[in-house]
C-alpha cells in the first residue's frame, strides 16, 4: 500500500500531512515543508513502505506528484 504525503498552502505557512500520522507539521517556507516530505518519505522507504508525495500550490492546483519507493535489503545467506 502507498502512504501520501501531503504539502499544502495554510494560513501563514506550509503543512505536511502523512495519511497515517494525526497530527500535521508545520512550516513558514513551502521549501522547507518539501523538504520535510522528502524526509519522511525517505523514512519510510528505509523502512520498506511506499510513499508518494502530493505537493500543491496556494491555489489548490497539483504542483507536482512524487513516487518514493521501498528499498529491498538482499537476503543474507547463511
Amino acid at each position: 500500500m502507498v502512504q501520501v504525503i501531503t504539502v499544502e498552502a495554510t494560513q501563514g505557512g506550509w503543512t505536511v500531512q502523512h495519511e497515517v500520522a494525526e497530527n500535521a507539521m508545520m512550516f513558514r517556507s513551502g521549501a522547507k515543508a518539501e523538504a520535510a516530505a522528502r524526509d519522511l518519505a525517505s523514512a519510510l522507504a528505509q523502512r520498506g513502505a511506499a510513499s508518494e508525495i502530493h505537493i500543491y500550490l496556494r491555489d489548490g492546483s497539483l504542483a507536482g506528484r512524487y513516487l518514493c519507493s521501498p528499498q529491498t535489503i538482499p537476503p543474507v545467506l547463511f
